[in-house]
């Protein structure tokens, strides 16, 4: 049963200029990257910091998120098939005995990178963090945690708009006004050419859609939560919060205290959304009860709220 309300989700890849796509994902992440940026540099601007050491933060970050996140994916949700597959860990390739990259290699496929994980990127984040606090700003390693994640939260928000572009990250079915019926989703390519004998996969879709000779085929659409949707929406508020926590309060002098109130904050979020999501593989299988993204928020909350509680104001020297 669908409702009446449910929308039907087949977006473009993303914006075409005729030589070539810039795709939402990708718009996404610099939006992300870019707007974080300037975030910090209002930070450092107020906490008497050179742009010199920010334009080094930038880089760390983004190397730290884009690496860890990628890693992240691998280990703790599909190293069952990369653990065969080791070179397309780290490049933008897949095997596919019916395919050719590029038209000159056969058997492989170019996909760019597909699987993300934000908890390989908030751990290489903290890495990275650690050697920039030493190296570069020679502060402690929680002066730059307590406000680099002001700017990862915003960043989390354009993230995951990025997914629902993607179509992918999607919850289980519903029957509420919410749910949204992902077409890309339900049919493969493939599948929607051959369900409509329309040899271009875009066309296809928009078909199915649009058409109604192709009712029948939207019609086996389920509705599911659009839980990209729900997380960032919440990350809104997550980012609103840490904001007002750096610029409107004194916490920000309480060393640790607005990185924990990150973990806790975010992972509740995580906790809850995982919920309604549809698996997204991983050990869930081996122990049960929680989803994989479950699992790995609670040490997340956990280590958020020890911080919150221990923060202790920073002494500084007269």
């Amino acid at each position: 049963m669908t409702h009446a309300l449910n929308i039907v989700w087949n977006p473009s890849e993303g914006i075409d200029l005729g030589f070539f796509m810039i795709r939402y994902y990708s718009l996404m992440f610099v939006i992300a990257f870019g707007l974080g940026w300037y975030i910090m540099k209002k930070m450092f601007e107020r906490e008497g910091e050179s742009i010199e050491k920010l334009d080094s933060l930038f880089i760390w970050t983004v190397l730290a998120t884009l690496l860890g996140a990628r890693l992240g994916h691998v280990f703790f949700y599909d190293w069952e098939y990369y653990r065969n597959h080791l070179v397309e860990i780290l490049l933008p390739i897949r095997e596919n005995a019916n395919e050719s990259l590029f038209n000159i290699i056969q058997g492989w496929e170019f996909t760019g990178f597909q699987g993300l994980a934000s908890h390989g990127a908030a751990i290489s984040i903290i890495i990275a963090m650690y050697y920039f606090s030493k190296n570069v700003l020679r502060r402690p390693q929680l002066w730059i945690l307590d406000r680099v994640v002001v700017p990862v939260a915003s960043g989390a928000i354009f993230v995951r708009l990025g997914n629902f572009f993607n179509s992918e990250i999607i919850g289980h079915e519903t029957i509420s006004p919410f749910g949204i019926k992902f077409i890309k989703d339900h049919f493969s390519p493939m599948d929607a050419v051959n369900a409509t004998g329309i040899p271009n996969p875009q066309a296809a879709y928009a078909a199915i859609a649009h058409d109604p000779k192709f009712s029948a085929l939207l019609e086996q659409v389920p509705a599911k939560h659009p839980t990209q949707l729900y997380e960032a929406i919440c990350y809104i508020f997550v980012f609103a919060a840490l904001y007002f926590l750096y610029w409107k309060t004194e916490k920000r002098k309480f060393s640790g205290y607005i990185f924990g109130m990150f973990l806790v904050l975010l992972f509740t979020v995580r906790f809850i959304v995982e919920s309604v999501k549809e698996s997204q593989g991983g050990f869930e299988s081996a122990l049960g009860l929680f989803s994989t993204g479950q699992w790995l928020s609670i040490p997340s909350l956990l280590i958020g709220l020890c911080f919150v509680f221990t923060a202790k104001k920073e002494i500084t020297s007269l």
